[in-house]
């Protein structure tokens, strides 16, 4: 067996996912991607944060991720760092997810992007956006567990 093996397999995180978003469900779909934008995921250079999920005639599409190229691997042609990337899904994953944006108010966002094996996956989450008093909510029981912690150590 000669595979590279990452000790750390995730390539990007969306930390304001779970702070902006109520995650329902999750999904693993594969990225068409080009060979200048796996080269420059595996330096890390990646941004989800701004991204979101579309769904368009049966297909699943990423728009406003990231990826930007290494001034080595593109020399020849000028790449879009903001570019429309496929997201490879299952027919009855993509009508599902169809059904709950369409009639149930969801939105798809991007939750991380990591390896699998010699294949890059992005998650994506089903997803309800929090008011502001639930933002609150989620911060005052986050610190009540923090403090609570706290206490039983000392």
């Amino acid at each position: 067996m000669n595979q590279k093996q990452n000790s750390n397999p995730t390539i990007a995180l969306n930390r304001k996912a779970t702070h902006d978003y109520t995650i329902e469900d999750r999904y693993e779909a594969g990225i068409a991607l080009q060979g200048w934008e796996v080269k420059s995921l595996r330096a890390g250079r990646v941004q989800i944060d701004q991204a979101y999920v579309l769904l368009k005639n049966g297909e699943a599409w990423i728009l406003g991720a990231t990826i930007t190229p290494l001034p080595t691997t593109s020399t020849h042609f000028i790449p879009d760092p903001t570019r429309t990337r496929k997201l490879l899904l299952h027919k009855s994953e993509l009508s599902k997810l169809l059904g709950s944006v369409e009639r149930k108010g969801y939105t798809l966002i991007p939750l991380n992007m990591h390896w699998r094996g010699n294949h890059i996956k992005l998650e994506i989450g089903l997803a309800k956006g929090k008011k502001d008093h639930d933002k609150r909510a989620a911060e005052k029981d986050r610190d009540w567990k923090r403090e609570k912690q706290r206490l039983m150590k000392g």
